[in-house]
């Protein structure tokens, strides 16, 4: 059994090529290919988010730290608090990050195979709709 706490985590930068402000990533379970079960914390600093991306199988967001905004392309954006979780379906576009009065760590699980990013940043009016 193994037991990883929030502040031991390995964060590593998430960079800026997918992101827009800082984002980190902590491996909770790391998977063995791309088509396996994938758990990783993200560490999203106040207004940081991703950029809008699809996962071939779906994506559970599982809030553990402040407010989530998560958009669907076309929907209206959800704010999700700690212990809430948001489950994209297979091929949806949307985005996630922190709201912008603090920062938020949210679980992402997928499986499936890799992230479909576009190439498309999340403008500022799109993240304050």
């Amino acid at each position: 059994m193994e037991h990883h706490r929030i502040e031991e985590m390995d964060w590593q930068p998430a960079g800026e090529e997918h992101f827009t402000g800082q984002v980190w990533f902590g491996p909770v379970h790391p998977s063995a290919s791309p088509e396996t079960l994938n758990v990783i914390g993200v560490r999203f600093d106040a207004g940081a988010r991703s950029d809008w991306h699809s996962h071939p199988a779906g994506q559970v967001l599982h809030v553990v730290s402040g407010t989530a905004r998560v958009h669907s392309e076309g929907s209206e954006t959800i704010t999700a608090r700690p212990g809430d979780s948001v489950v994209a379906d297979p091929g949806e576009v949307h985005w996630h990050g922190a709201a912008p009065d603090g920062p938020m760590i949210h679980l992402s699980i997928t499986d499936g195979g890799p992230t479909g990013w576009l190439a498309r940043k999340v403008t500022d009016a799109e993240y304050e709709d």
